[in-house]
């Protein structure tokens, strides 16, 4: 589908280093970080964070809750499609600007008017969206090991445990991050095979060893409803059906990561397109051979749902499989998420980092910074992971906020993916890169529009009933996205119209926009 058809604004052939930073260079930055990743690395941090042994995991109950099987066997690939349209048209516009900042310097570019005004608002939304998806993913971690943990050594699992395993973990991410981006190319690469043969021992041990299996029918179409609601959206899809979608497009988020990394990234201008893009299809398949199996091992639907563990599918994988067995799948999805984790700080950081490069976060000048050594923007970094400590704080309180935390992540993120895609269409001067989508451009990208439209609206509901304010039901989404535009525009008018610099022509001068500015 994609091509290499079309115009270009790129200076030079592919595949040269010199290449990567002239082209940086007419965008108006110059290569500070350290540019070392291959195009397989490139894809290795998207899937990593995309994740399927993580999000496919962690939010199993909730598509247990909301639709049961049909949403998760059928529900998987239906998002699945809608996802990679969204995925296929970001990659056409990550051709032709490869650079950090990724969705807020796109919306800047292709806006025809207020330029700094969209970039601003999506810059916003993708550092939400980046923090909160950070603070699940690990929390998400968190709650695995704890899992673990009790099986193996009978550790109990609490609020205040989960809360303290979640902390270590997130600042083990940190100071990996802080090392070094050879370090993190190299475990992105080993995440990338540990998720594939991993799926692959999970998928054989819960088709071999269990003396029985649910039927196809019931896999594909038994429906479950534990939310409290009734009602069907337009006389035709049950509410908790489409409530069940959560697991699926939580799951498929964070492949702008081989975005935030392209100016790491050799042949940046094709290498980072086909990563977001290959980073979801490869998720498709793996998430839906993995799904399937791990509902058709369902033994004890209420039971495994109910289980003391907190977590579903690490019952499902004992009672399939017995104790040994299920602690080994368990065991495979804790490290799977834990590089989840990793690769997710990476992304942040590098996103957090070139916003500040333009001057757009507070104290900018520091979190603009690049260790001399290691090549990498350790102050942002750790801005990361105190930003994400920060949001999971709830968590300590109630689980109902791990998973407001989901829908925010979310939310935030496809705001961000959306916009860019949204501008590129009304945009009749965007001329296309390298890797481009030829005549598919138009249906693709309107497609993806339409798409996100729906899921934000979606999941700013309630997941259950009653979903009234002050109950635990609450979907605290809404608040969340509303603080953040009311945060964005004060702030804009204080002083991001003054010091904001994405717009701001800098011709060949090649300074970090925060520097030029002080």
């Amino acid at each position: 589908m994609a091509t290499e058809a079309g115009s270009t604004t790129q200076p030079g052939g592919p595949g040269d280093h010199h290449d990567d930073e002239a082209m940086l260079a007419e965008l108006g930055y110059k290569q500070e970080l350290h540019r070392g990743m291959s195009g397989f690395s490139n894809f290795a941090v998207s899937f990593s964070i995309i994740s399927i042994l993580a999000g496919c995991i962690t939010t199993y109950y909730l598509a247990m809750d909301a639709g049961g099987p049909v949403a998760i066997s059928i529900g998987w690939p239906v998002v699945g499609i809608f996802v990679l349209c969204v995925a296929l048209a970001m990659a056409e516009v990550c051709s032709v600007y490869p650079t950090a900042g990724g969705l807020y310097f796109w919306a800047g570019k292709l806006a025809r008017r207020n330029k700094r005004v969209w970039a601003w608002y999506v810059g916003w939304f993708n550092f939400l969206g980046e923090v909160a998806v950070t603070a699940a993913i690990d929390y998400g971690a968190a709650v695995t090991w704890m899992a673990l943990l009790n099986l193996v050594f009978g550790v109990e699992v609490s609020l205040a445990s989960t809360f303290v395993a979640f902390v270590v973990i997130i600042v083990l991410h940190g100071l990996l991050n802080t090392f070094g981006v050879n370090l993190v190319k190299l475990l992105s690469n080993v995440s990338a095979w540990w998720h594939l043969v991993g799926v692959a021992i999970i998928v054989a041990i819960l088709w071999l060893v269990p003396d029985q299996h649910q039927s196809l029918s019931w896999t594909f179409t038994e429906y479950k409803n534990s939310t409290g609601f009734d009602g069907h959206v337009l006389g035709i899809l049950p509410y908790a059906f489409l409530v069940g979608l959560l697991m699926a497009q939580y799951t498929y988020t964070g492949y702008d990561a081989s975005a935030h990394v392209a100016e790491e990234t050799m042949n940046a201008s094709t290498e980072a397109p086909k990563g977001i893009v290959m980073s979801v299809w490869v998720s498709i398949i793996a998430g839906w051979i993995l799904l399937v199996s791990v509902t058709a091992a369902i033994q004890d639907y209420d039971a495994q749902r109910a289980t003391e563990t907190g977590l579903p599918p690490a019952q499902i994988f004992i009672d399939a499989a017995g104790a040994g067995l299920g602690k080994t799948m368990l065991f495979i999805c804790a490290v799977a998420q834990f590089f989840c984790g990793m690769a997710s700080v990476t992304a942040n950081s590098r996103m957090s980092y070139a916003f500040s490069r333009d001057n757009a976060l507070p104290g900018s000048r520091l979190w603009s910074q690049v260790h001399p050594r290691t090549g990498t923007p350790t102050n942002s970094i750790w801005l990361c992971v105190v930003c994400s400590i920060v949001v999971a704080l709830p968590a300590l309180w109630s689980l109902t906020a791990y998973a407001a935390v989901t829908s925010i992540a979310v939310i935030g993120l496809y705001i961000a993916y959306v916009v860019p895609v949204f501008l590129r269409r009304m945009n009749p001067d965007f001329r296309v890169g390298r890797w481009n989508l030829g005549k598919w451009s138009a249906p693709i990208g309107w497609i993806a529009v339409v798409w996100v439209i729906i899921i934000v609206i979606l999941f700013m509901l309630p997941a259950y009933a009653p979903g009234t304010w002050g109950d635990s039901t609450f979907n605290y989404a809404p608040v969340a996205v509303g603080v953040v535009l009311v945060f964005a525009t004060v702030s804009w008018f204080v002083g991001g119209r003054k010091h904001f610099m994405v717009d701001v022509p800098k011709g060949h001068d090649t300074k970090p926009a925060a520097e030029i500015f002080e």
